[in-house]
């Protein structure tokens, strides 16, 4: 299915007012980082920093766009050292404060990067993190649509990526481009600002022509605007295909050092480099002024709005397209081309000079646009244009605490979160027409082949299943647009990035979504940095992470997650869950679904195992009130699933698939005379805040602490999980008792699941030894 857009019908804007924008967007983003550096207060002496070089490089191109194509409907992801171009744009919009233009990098004030959640002003995507941005908008186009088919209120609308150049090294881009989903999403356009500069140096070897084979090769449209009219002009006269030649074959240090040279080095250094045709080269140069050419040579297409709008009509909206734009990082400022101007900022007379330059006063610096001239006019039809209708509170999605299925048999958890959503489409089935579930191709190994059977895999259009006739084929990949599974390459970073952005559509189109991601546990640490980013950004959705730990024996030390449970505990806007009975993970599931697609939602993660466990030791109590109990202890922590029948001297606290073991340990211990408690830890994360409240008034509930350890049963404690011991290390300050702490804390190797234990000291006998130390 293409996404055809509709272009907006408004008259394109005269070059003359788009320049007198332009020139008050590079002198307000100048000016707020100035503000922020040089005038503001800074009592605590430390750098406030910015960016202006490299806001400067992008004033054109954000210009020329904001100005002069975008409609309500799009979105646009501005790259992170860009964030004052975007404060200065929502101003001359009417979308930000003029007392917020002095607050750049202050508490309460405009953020470092462009955040949705933090800045006072609009921001489609937020960024930061380098290649998290730039990718965000592909995800974003996939949950836009898969929105609008569940809800229809999600609309159409192009994506883009404003990218620099530098963004291209990381491999989160690669992996996002190449994914073949991509190449079918029309509304994706990037614009890359390619200044050809890093953070400390000219990138000696950032080859253009390179870079966009990748992109053609992956499907992708590619349009370059290299260089702007002027260049264009002197390109058609004699001697004008030396100077291109010239130009298009030195390398990117050289070009930048012409930058900072004299008109008289200009014309000196030009025709050197041509042995051949350097006469003729400068001949031509000899015909234009000095101005002319100090000029010419910093005449790039990322700094020409006409060249830029041109391309901007040039979009093919039946594919992806990349637009290269080359411009000079730090246009117009006194520090342009410098290859060190990364964090450089103005002077004092530089900004004075500036201020001459581009029509501002440094004294005044926030002064408005002059009333009734174009440029104003301009802002207020574009203000107009590009509003957008409120999103409302969309209501929350209703789901079950419980779903009545009893335990039975022996089973794992990985296998229970296939069964529970199953489950979920029989007994609410509102709430499961909106679970959406991502994986990067390992749903059959990670137990969603059922799910998938039952509610298809989503794709922009409809494909045949070529194997749907084949009775010897069990799992079928029918792909339609009503389809509720998305399975995306090996690429855990596209997993969750997608995720983010299937997580934050109730709060861009009122559209809530309960999306739930999939992968291998010893790949969570690889997914977790933009997972994080996306939950920073308002995007709310689960992570399950499974198999994990060395419960995934046979595989061996390099497949075995160690500190995924203190990733879980420690990571902010997220509730981690890892149970130990089947039952558990449905209670688990429901309780982060229940959270999610709202304003005070939040993410969950749950860590699942392979490890078979008899569910009967779970034993959930039939009575309805008290299952109800266990259910809400659960999903607050834990609960005391052994309770000796004498006083304690030893609790043993364990969590997921060690529970088995401790349950064991007890059995043995009695025997011996030493009665045990065992607490069925379900959430370290839960209880470690609970701890936290109940020293401090957190706004978190602390009741569960009692119910797991009551002081009158307060005994030495043994904790144990599959993971790292310092997990649940924290519960022996609960009462100050003395305690050990059994877990993962080395890399293991193949084996079966009970030799796995046993080298880590996670089995009953290593709790039995500990109980004899304790």
């Amino acid at each position: 299915m293409t996404a055809r857009v509709t272009e907006p019908t408004t008259t394109t804007p005269t070059l003359e007012a788009l320049a007198d924008v332009e020139r008050r967007v590079l002198w307000l983003a100048t000016a707020i980082v100035d503000h922020a550096n040089r005038v503001r207060p800074n009592p605590g002496g430390l750098k406030v920093g910015g960016h202006q070089a490299s806001s400067a490089s992008i004033v054109s191109i954000m210009t020329s766009l904001w100005f002069g194509k975008l409609r309500a409907e799009d979105r646009v992801s501005v790259k992170p050292h860009a964030s004052p171009v975007l404060h200065a744009i929502n101003h001359l919009l009417g979308r930000l404060d003029e007392g917020f233009l002095t607050t750049l990098r202050e508490r309460g004030g405009l953020q470092s990067y462009p955040s949705r959640s933090k800045d006072p002003d609009p921001v489609d995507y937020s960024t930061g993190s380098v290649g998290i941005g730039a990718t965000a908008p592909i995800w974003g186009a996939i949950a836009r649509r898969y929105a609008e088919g569940v809800g229809g209120r999600a609309g159409t609308g192009r994506q883009f990526s404003l990218v620099g150049d530098a963004e291209l090294d990381e491999g989160a881009v690669w992996e996002a481009v190449l994914d073949p989903m991509v190449r079918e999403l029309g509304e994706i356009t990037w614009i890359v600002d390619f200044n050809r500069q890093s953070l400390d140096r000219v990138v000696p070897d950032i080859s253009a022509t390179r870079l966009q084979g990748l992109f053609e090769a992956a499907g992708w449209q590619v349009l370059t605007v290299k260089y702007g009219r002027v260049l264009t002009e002197l390109f058609a006269r004699e001697g004008g295909d030396a100077l291109r030649r010239r130009i298009d074959t030195m390398t990117n240090p050289e070009y930048q050092r012409l930058l900072r040279c004299t008109p008289a080095q200009l014309r000196e250094r030009l025709p050197q480099g041509l042995p051949d045709d350097g006469p003729r080269l400068a001949a031509l140069l000899e015909t234009i002024d000095d101005d002319g050419v100090h000029a010419a040579i910093r005449n790039l297409g990322g700094h020409d709005l006409g060249a830029l709008l041109d391309a901007y009509a040039r979009i093919d909206d039946t594919r992806p397209t990349v637009i290269f734009a080359y411009t000079v990082k730090g246009y117009g400022l006194a520090t342009q081309g410098h290859p060190q101007n990364h964090s450089s900022l103005l002077s004092e007379p530089q900004m004075r000079e500036l201020a001459a330059h581009l029509g501002a006063d440094l004294d005044d610096p926030w002064a408005p646009l002059p009333r009734g001239g174009a440029a104003a006019e301009l802002a207020a039809a574009v203000a107009a244009r590009l509003e957008r209708p409120g999103v409302g509170t969309a209501p929350a999605v209703s789901v079950p605490a419980d779903l009545g299925r009893p335990p039975s048999g022996t089973g794992n958890t990985q296998q229970a979160l296939g069964r529970a959503l199953l489950d979920l489409t029989r007994s609410a089935p509102e709430a499961a027409r909106r679970v959406v579930t991502c994986s990067p191709d390992v749903a059959s190994s990670t137990n969603l082949g059922g799910w998938l059977n039952k509610v298809g895999s989503w794709a922009a259009s409809e494909r045949r299943d070529w194997f749907d006739d084949d009775a010897e084929t069990i799992l079928h990949w029918r792909e339609r647009p009503t389809g509720q599974h998305i399975e995306l390459g090996i690429a855990e970073t596209n997993l969750v990035g997608l995720l983010g952005e299937l997580g934050a559509t109730w709060s861009r189109w009122g559209e809530p979504l309960l999306p739930i991601g999939v992968l291998y546990d010893p790949f969570v640490s690889r997914a977790l940095e933009p997972w994080s980013f996306g939950m920073y950004a308002g995007g709310q959705s689960i992570l399950v992470g499974t198999p994990s730990g060395v419960s995934l024996a046979p595989e061996g030390g390099a497949h075995q997650s160690i500190s995924t449970p203190s990733i879980g505990l420690e990571q902010p806007g997220c509730v981690a869950f890892e149970p130990a009975f089947a039952i558990e993970v449905t209670w688990c599931l429901l309780d982060g679904l229940s959270r999610l697609g709202r304003p005070d939602g939040s993410s969950s993660y749950l860590r699942l195992s392979t490890a078979p466990v008899d569910q009967s030791l779970a034993a959930v109590p039939e009575d309805p009130a008290a299952r109800e109990e266990r259910r809400r202890q659960v999903v607050a922590g834990g609960y005391v699933l052994r309770r000796s029948p004498e006083r304690p001297r030893v609790t043993i606290a364990a969590m997921g698939p060690t529970v088995p073991n401790a349950l064991a340990a007890a059995d043995r211990l009695g025997a011996l005379g030493i009665p045990a408690d065992v607490v069925v830890v379900t959430s370290a994360d839960r209880l470690f805040r609970a701890v936290r409240a109940r020293r401090s008034d957190t706004g978190d509930p602390s009741w569960i602490l009692d119910a797991c350890f009551p002081v009158d049963r307060a005994a030495p404690l043994i904790t144990v999980l599959d993971g790292h011991p310092h997990t649940l290390a924290f519960l022996a300050g609960v009462h100050g008792v003395r305690a050990e702490h059994l877990g993962v804390s080395g890399f293991g190797q193949s084996s079966d699941l009970a030799s796995a234990h046993a080298l880590h000291d996670i089995d009953a006998d290593a709790i039995v030894r500990c109980a004899a130390r304790l």
